[in-house]
């Protein structure tokens, strides 16, 4: 007479058991994108293709980081060119791509985690160079270079400046010093680190224009929680000042 009382247990149990199951966290895993963008993410070797731990820079060792803290597992690997990258998070699951300007027009298309760091936006001008600058406005009569797809000239373009762009940024260092553009639309530090490289120093600001925050965007299909787990192990790192003395290793 005991039988439906143990039939409706075990169901019972079979229940929770499942219920149990459903609540336990899944097995993520991201692939994430990025390029080379000194001092931020670079390929080890200088080329434009790289895997794992043969990248490095400030965003990549903060990454690392946060994805351990987070028990999260992913990919990493740096490709060229920007767009491509930044088309492919956009569009596939599971995908994400770094660093990135947090923008309004961008604002929805992704998930964000950051910020990670901070990206001013400046001209550059040669070192003799008597540019003077106190506006955007006054930069209109002059050659402005570029990098294609990145924040920067894409506000440039927006605003009506039409800057020649490049598919390297720092190629745009060189056409400076050759006299082949009078200012380099750039990052700071992301520039002047790039022109060190290129062997050009005595490079000038003489314009200020932007600050960014530059953050880990990832597709929208990325589950909240992920999110959630990623941005507080970077919030930890900053409070314990790992984010400050990781960029103090590059800068």
């Amino acid at each position: 007479m005991f039988k439906p009382l143990l039939v409706v247990v075990a169901s019972v149990s079979l229940v929770l058991c499942g219920l149990a199951r459903a609540a336990e966290p899944t097995d993520t895993s991201l692939v994430l994108l990025t390029e080379n963008f000194p001092p931020y993410n670079m390929a080890k070797n200088g080329k434009n293709f790289a895997q794992g731990e043969n990248i490095n820079g400030i965003a990549v060792d903060i990454v690392r980081e946060m994805f351990k803290r987070a028990g999260i597992n992913y990919s990493l690997t740096l490709r060229f060119p920007w767009e491509r990258i930044y088309k492919q998070a956009l569009e596939q699951p599971g995908y994400g791509v770094f660093v990135m300007a947090r923008l309004p027009d961008r604002e929805s298309l992704f998930k964000w985690v950051g910020p990670i760091g901070p990206d001013d936006w400046i001209m550059l001008a040669k070192g003799d160079s008597t540019i003077s600058l106190e506006s955007l406005e006054q930069a209109r009569k002059y050659k402005i270079g570029a990098y294609k797809g990145d924040a920067i000239a894409e506000t440039l373009t927006k605003q009506g400046l039409a800057p020649q762009v490049v598919l390297r940024d720092q190629d745009n260092a060189r056409k400076l010093l050759a006299g082949q553009i009078d200012l380099w639309a750039t990052g700071d530090p992301a520039g002047r680190y790039l022109a060190k490289q290129e062997g050009i120093s005595g490079l000038k600001t003489v314009l200020r224009f932007n600050s960014a925050e530059l953050y880990l965007a990832l597709n929208k299909d990325v589950p909240d929680e992920v999110v959630a787990k990623l941005q507080a192990a970077l919030e930890q790192m900053r409070k314990e000042g790992l984010v400050e003395e990781i960029m103090g290793r590059y800068l």
